[in-house]
């Protein structure tokens, strides 16, 4: 059977950022907008962790002069031999703290899952790095099942300026009491199964799950989870949906969200459900439905 392919551009703290330091300040938000106003952000690069929001609050720890800076050079991998220079050496032969960058445009094919331990920073912010191949992991366990990103039993990890698309399962899963996540600034597209926030309905620990879903965009063709939440609370806001086919913000096992200013242009054929009704608590602000135009979210 051929494997379906999947992409991402991955940002911090497993994420490559890749806004323009030369796009209107004016139009950022909030997070984009802590650095873009800087015009020698390269001088200063670890004060990106500084910028994040939601449960992951600031990535402080990442931080310190301890933290081993390594630049990508290479864009081939060897799972058995990680060579010098690549992206696989840098998430997994350094010990301690570590900042990756890139030292230019490439397209990377991993040959096998890249699995990413604690205090690992990915700043992709000037260059446009495309990665495919096997899954994308923070703390792996079990078998891999062809998602994108993974997070299995993480905490405070932050998912910035990322775009995930086309993979054989979904394109980004919380899982296995993983807590104080956010996941900001990504364009997720072209997929059945796009965000699932807890790993099934039986796994208890996922009670303790936060997560944020922030300033993000759904479009085109996503069907389902957007996201789908399986117990614990998350704060969903000022996301663009445009059209889906099951159900936008769904979840079991009586979830807490709160969805508050994400703009749903829904499609103009069947009829579409935003947040079905089982068993779960919404708070819901600034909720607003759209048939007709074709507007930005408000970020």
């Amino acid at each position: 059977m051929a494997t379906i392919p999947w992409c991402f551009t991955l940002a911090l703290f497993m994420v490559i950022l890749l806004v323009s330091p030369n796009a209107s300040i004016a139009k950022m938000n909030v997070i984009d907008k802590y650095w873009g106003e800087n015009p020698l952000w390269r001088n200063h690069q670890q004060q990106l962790a500084t910028c994040s929001v939601g449960f992951a609050e600031k990535m402080t720890n990442n931080i310190s002069k301890d933290v081993r800076l390594y630049k990508v050079t290479d864009p081939s991998d060897d799972p058995l031999n990680p060579k010098l220079g690549t992206l696989r050496h840098g998430a997994t032969m350094i010990e301690g703290k570590v900042w990756i960058t890139f030292k230019r445009n490439m397209n990377i094919i991993l040959q096998r899952p890249l699995l990413i331990s604690s205090f690992t920073a990915t700043d992709g912010r000037g260059v446009d790095v495309h990665i495919t191949g096997a899954d994308f992991k923070v703390i792996p366990l079990g078998q891999m099942d062809g998602d994108a990103i993974r997070l299995v039993t993480a905490k405070k990890v932050w998912i910035d300026h990322n775009t995930l698309y086309e993979c054989q399962d979904g394109l980004l899963d919380v899982t296995r009491g993983s807590m104080d996540v956010t996941i900001s600034n990504n364009w997720f597209r072209n997929q059945e199964k796009v965000v699932l926030l807890g790993h099934y309905d039986g796994h208890l620990r996922d009670r303790n799950m936060k997560a944020t879903v922030i300033f993000n965009h759904f479009r085109p063709n996503c069907n389902q989870r957007i996201p789908r939440v399986q117990h614990g609370l998350a704060h969903v806001a000022n996301n663009l949906y445009q059209g889906w086919e099951q159900h936008a913000i769904g979840g079991s096992m009586s979830p807490s969200i709160k969805s508050q200013a994400n703009y749903f242009i829904a499609p103009k054929l069947g009829n579409k459900e935003v947040i079905p009704t089982i068993h779960i608590l919404v708070f819901c602000e600034h909720f607003t439905l759209n048939f007709d135009q074709l507007l930005t979210p408000r970020i």
